[in-house]
């Protein structure tokens, strides 16, 4: 690979940087594979030593109690632990307890979304709508869904797709709105743009036209803010592997607002019942009156554990410092895109203002297959 000589000492001025940083003392928890600049946490984040720590704990509380670690782990046991973990990341989100459970993946908990949420036996409006650019799990499982109800996703599945910009446009999406769709999934942050939606304003003009909206905060939560109880959100759900850093297949949240609390999940399982009701293992289920009700089996230990650690990190930082950062970092690889690479014909599909940029930057090329 050729070398790349700049035009301007951008070494100092990263350096200038660093020695300003309120976080720069988080980079010694993580471990950043040797002779590397990771640019990767928008796909998976790093390993950090407090979620390594966190997970040997629960290893060792295997080892020490066995059966008993559902009641005497300590010092969360782990009947209770997603419960815990959830409240901790409703937080993040800007969610009241309750409202956030933690089961599955993000495309099981997209199932069980529309499992629960979905019905078009019961109103004319029976269409699906989502991007035309969607992450492609959640396409699929919107189609299987669509055919699970005797449905055509080739007639039931409504598109909005980009502009010439290769951006969705708020107004457009809610336009798609139309009355015969019964319920949209949508990114908060666009996977393939780095795109950040207005999800308040989407979130309440499908309100005001009836359309119920899950929100994929996939690529989004733990980069940047999120209100969800604010902004009237109706359902959501994520991954905790990107910037959350809790390791590859790790497990998923979803988030149900409270006004929709009370409906039998979709997908039903023992870990969706009341916790007082749970070992009762009664024929039928008495299902939790929150968001637990959407759990559906045993939560992964293993996969719990490293969220533990990582969101120490994140509580201590603080998502206001965080998203700072976050935006300075893609402004300023932005800034060397521009000045040394931009006759060499690089481009940018994110949007450059703050307000619609996710915490990735996604550069284009003519020949981008073909470069390493």
């Amino acid at each position: 690979m050729t070398d790349i000589s700049f035009s301007r000492d951008w070494d100092a001025d990263a350096r200038d940087r660093d020695a300003s940083d309120p976080l720069r003392a988080f980079r010694e928890r993580f471990y950043v594979p040797d002779g590397t600049i990771y640019l990767d946490g928008n796909s998976l984040g790093l390993l950090s030593r407090d979620a390594r720590e966190a997970t040997e704990r629960v290893l060792d509380q295997w080892r020490e109690h066995g059966v008993s670690g559902w009641t005497n782990a300590a010092p969360v046991p782990w009947f209770t632990l997603a419960e815990s973990l959830a409240e901790r990341v409703g937080r993040l989100v800007g969610a009241r307890p309750g409202t956030v459970a933690f089961t599955g993946s993000t495309t099981v908990n997209l199932h069980q979304l529309l499992a629960t949420f979905y019905d078009p036996g019961r109103t004319d409006r029976c269409r699906i709508l989502c991007e035309a650019l969607a992450f492609p799990s959640d396409r699929y499982a919107i189609e299987s869904h669509l055919r699970l109800r005797s449905k055509d996703p080739d007639r039931d599945l409504a598109l909005v797709g980009v502009g010439a910009d290769g951006l969705l446009d708020e107004g457009e999406i809610v336009a798609a709105m139309t009355p015969d769709v019964q319920i949209a999934v949508l990114p908060s942050v666009v996977y393939t743009t780095g795109q950040l939606l207005d999800v308040e304003f989407i979130t309440r003009a499908a309100g005001a036209r009836g359309v119920l909206v899950a929100w994929d905060c996939s690529h989004g939560i733990g980069a940047a803010p999120h209100r969800l109880d604010d902004w009237s959100v109706d359902f959501a759900f994520w991954c905790h592997y990107k910037y959350l850093n809790a390791g590859p297949g790790s497990v998923g949240g979803l988030y149900v607002n409270r006004r929709h609390w009370g409906c039998r999940p979709g997908l039903a399982g023992w870990f969706g019942s009341r916790k007082d009701r749970q070992f009762d293992m009664a024929t039928d289920m008495t299902p939790a009156v929150d968001a637990g009700a959407l759990q559906i089996g045993t939560p992964h230990l293993l996969s719990l554990a490293p969220l533990d650690g990582s969101l120490r990190i994140h509580e201590e930082a603080g998502m206001v410092a965080i998203r700072t950062k976050s935006l300075a970092l893609t402004a300023f690889l932005r800034a060397l895109f521009v000045a040394e690479l931009s006759d060499a014909g690089f481009g940018f599909a994110t949007p450059e203002p703050d307000a619609r940029r996710g915490g990735h930057l996604a550069v284009t090329h003519p020949a981008a297959a073909d470069l390493s």
